[in-house]
């Protein structure tokens, strides 16, 4: 619990940090969603997968890179169409590979993307949701700190009530007195949030945290069903108590786009 807590403490200054100027945000997000992208390639290649990764992590930062110059210089999103020779390319390489399965490593290869870069681009894309070229570390910073309190809540209410499990097959640590612990955890924290950032009215915070306490909750149980289907414990072994990055980040995969759709129609 000492290492998971001195882990935890440096890692969320670094985080909160991060979200302060536009261009570090960029730069961080860009690489914690590319080392995330490289640990699923890892962890699939233990079920005899042998993805692409090098044109994975290409058509990853392209993507990320695309929407970020989006925002800042407003680029048109054609510019997206650069990823199809890519997406292709991944075809023709497996023609060169041994491999009695050549079409399940394009598969994950492609999920790989699908599954961690484009949710991370969905959350980046969170900093500039009121304004599309102006960055406000809101969202972001709010994002963040509705997922901690749901995961804190749900860990506290869970080790003190948790009789009922939420869904055993996947995660028999997880219980619905849990799960309404981190629901409850993050409602409070949105109405605090409420009060210093007034970009929106304090209902819009309340269901925002209500998206990422259920969605969140679920992104958790998606990778606990990857994990467990390949035999893993955890994803790395980069964060000491942790685990890799891809574990931390669970929740927001499932959430991220989520929340993001969420305010683009309350907003826009």
């Amino acid at each position: 619990m000492k290492t998971r807590a001195i882990t935890a403490f440096f890692f969320t200054i670094v985080m909160l940090a991060s979200l302060l100027e536009a261009y570090t945000f960029s730069s961080f997000y860009l690489l914690l969603s590319l080392v995330a992208l490289l640990e699923f390639y890892k962890m699939v290649k233990i079920g005899g997968i042998r993805p692409h990764r090098n044109i994975g992590v290409a058509v990853a930062a392209l993507i990320f890179l695309t929407t970020a110059a989006y925002h800042f210089f407003q680029f048109e999103l054609k510019y997206l169409l650069l990823i199809i020779p890519l997406v292709f390319a991944v075809f023709i390489a497996e023609l060169y590979k041994k491999n009695k399965i050549p079409f399940a490593n394009i598969s994950y290869t492609f999920v790989g993307f699908i599954y961690i870069t484009v949710p991370f681009c969905f959350f980046y894309s969170l900093g500039f949701i009121v304004d599309f070229d102006t960055y406000s570390f809101h969202f972001p910073l709010a994002f963040l700190l509705m997922l901690w309190a749901n995961d804190t809540g749900a860990y506290l209410f869970g080790m003190k009530l948790g009789k009922r499990k939420l869904f055993e097959r996947h995660s028999p640590k997880k219980s619905w007195e849990g799960f309404f612990g981190g629901v409850f955890t993050s409602l409070v924290v949105a109405i605090i949030i409420s009060f210093q950032f007034t970009e929106v009215e304090p209902i819009v915070w309340a269901g925002m945290a209500a998206i990422i306490s259920s969605f969140g909750t679920l992104g958790d149980l998606v990778e606990s069903m990857l994990k467990r289907s390949l035999d893993v414990k955890d994803s790395g072994s980069f964060l000491p108590g942790h685990g890799g990055f891809l574990d931390r980040f669970d929740g927001l995969l499932i959430a991220a786009p989520i929340v993001y759709v969420y305010l683009y129609l309350l907003l826009h």
